[in-house]
């Protein structure tokens, strides 16, 4: 290959050859844009009567056809050339020829219409397009990934050896290839099944071979050791992939061949069994290019039904066939149980650095914890909780009407309730004092008496916050 290829991604944004480049497309652009608006494109007939249009247009330009005075000229020459049923109207064809002058494609000049350069490169590339796509649909889905990668050999032929960037054919090329792979894989048992697909078997065949003979020359166009180190992953995978298609191909028209020859062959009244497991051995995991097919195959070829109830024959095969397992797969889980070794996780029983800490406490702090501490003992001797629960109701009562209302008249609360009066006064819960003045204790029915009949009369109140903060 010669020096760098010319590219637009590769030019200096502010070079005129590219600025101009991009006016091009933008006239393109502007002719599709506005043709578009004027509902030219809303089918494809219409778009099919545009490109004949400027097919005539390019005829005269290049002196094959009488040169073209106005838009009546093309609007004859248009129905005289094509059977179109409904052809474009006067109106429209100077539409048309109205927006080709508007955007540079051609010029009205006294006598004739010419073309211009830009017109004639755009006119040809959209003629070449369409006559591509045409092309490309012709085939069915794995022909047209090999019509593609062939187009990119052509195109890197007719683009790269000149020395302008066609693209990254090379590449493109061989990912059409490895499509019309995979397409040919996902396809191969409809394709078995299918009796007359011989013919386009073949066909891919050929289109395989010469798509190999095109991609070798591709490479070889690159001698130089630069070009060279760069292509080498893509020469390896194109070849890789071209083999894999190549030997796909054969191998299927192989087995389509072996299916026909094995419907021919006369059966024998004697089965042999040496045979039978020497024919099951070669149907495991055969080569691409083999003639030997899998289970799935046969039966897929079954399914053509050559004879009477030949497909529902298929499936009464007195033979029990291994799970297609590559021999990869087993060499790698018999690699794995050969050197299999349990993995320990290793004890780790870390050691903890014990911390002390020491804590200082006021003297006050600790005087009202251990208050509280005796307290908690205290209350778990002694039952509080009635005579509590009485004064959270009664801020201030008589000693004998906290004892009596709180539990029972009976003489064993009673003793219990002092108890717990004792207890909360020698905790600073409650407090006991004489009544400054004459109180009325209602008269209880009980069975035990005061020793001192004043005692009945003191005072209990409930100690709070604010008193204990006064006191």
């Amino acid at each position: 290959m010669g020096p760098s290829l010319i590219s637009i991604f590769q030019a200096t944004e502010s070079a005129p050859e590219l600025l101009q480049s991009m006016k091009d497309i933008a006239t393109l652009s502007g002719v599709l844009s506005e043709l578009g608006s004027q509902s030219s494109f809303q089918s494809p007939i219409e778009i099919l009567r545009f490109l004949k249009i400027i097919q005539l247009i390019n005829e005269a330009a290049l002196g094959l056809d009488d040169p073209i005075d106005n838009a009546e000229t093309v609007y004859y020459r248009y129905r005289n050339r094509y059977r179109d049923p409904e052809p474009p109207s006067k109106k429209r064809v100077e539409q048309v020829i109205n927006v080709l002058v508007k955007y540079n494609w051609i010029s009205k000049q006294s006598r004739q219409i010419k073309m211009r350069d830009t017109g004639k490169r755009m006119m040809d590339a959209l003629i070449r397009l369409a006559n591509d796509a045409m092309a490309y649909y012709m085939n069915d889905d794995i022909g047209r990934s090999l019509f593609q990668a062939r187009r990119d050999a052509d195109l890197s032929e007719a683009y790269d050896d000149r020395g302008i960037s066609g693209g990254n054919k090379i590449a493109s090329m061989i990912r059409n290839v490895e499509d019309a792979i995979q397409l040919m894989k996902e396809r191969e048992l409809e394709m078995l099944a299918d009796r007359n697909a011989l013919p386009q078997l073949e066909l891919i065949h050929q289109l395989m071979q010469e798509l190999e003979e095109k991609i070798q020359e591709r490479f070889r166009q690159f001698q130089t050791l630069e070009e060279s180190l760069v292509l080498s992953n893509l020469m390896q995978k194109g070849t890789a992939s071209l083999a894999e298609g190549t030997n796909l191909s054969l191998g299927m028209i192989n087995k389509y061949l072996k299916f026909t020859h094995m419907q021919k062959t006369p059966l024998s009244s004697t089965i042999q069994p040496e045979k039978v497991r020497e024919f099951i051995v070669k149907m495991f995991d055969p080569p691409l290019d083999s003639d030997i097919p899998n289970v799935y195959q046969l039966f897929s070829f079954m399914e053509q039904g050559q004879y009477e109830d030949e497909a529902r024959d298929g499936l009464w095969m007195p033979v029990k066939f291994a799970a297609p397992i590559s021999p990869i797969a087993i060499d790698e889980a018999v690699n794995f149980l050969e050197t299999y070794e349990p993995v320990v996780m290793p004890f780790d029983d870390p050691e903890e650095e014990v911390e002390y800490e020491s804590e200082h406490i006021l003297e006050q702090e600790l005087n009202e914890i251990m208050g509280e501490s005796q307290w908690l003992m205290t209350k778990s001797m002694i039952e509080t909780a009635a005579i509590e629960a009485f004064l959270e109701e009664h801020e201030a009562a008589p000693m004998e009407q906290v004892v009596i209302e709180a539990t029972s008249t009976k003489w064993s609360d009673a003793v219990n309730a002092v108890t717990a009066i004792a207890a909360l006064v020698g905790n600073k819960k409650i407090t006991i004092s004489n009544p400054t003045e004459k109180i009325d204790i209602p008269k209880y029915e009980r069975s035990w008496e005061w020793m001192n009949s004043d005692d009945g009369k003191n005072i209990i109140r409930k100690r709070n916050a604010r008193r204990e903060q006064s006191e």
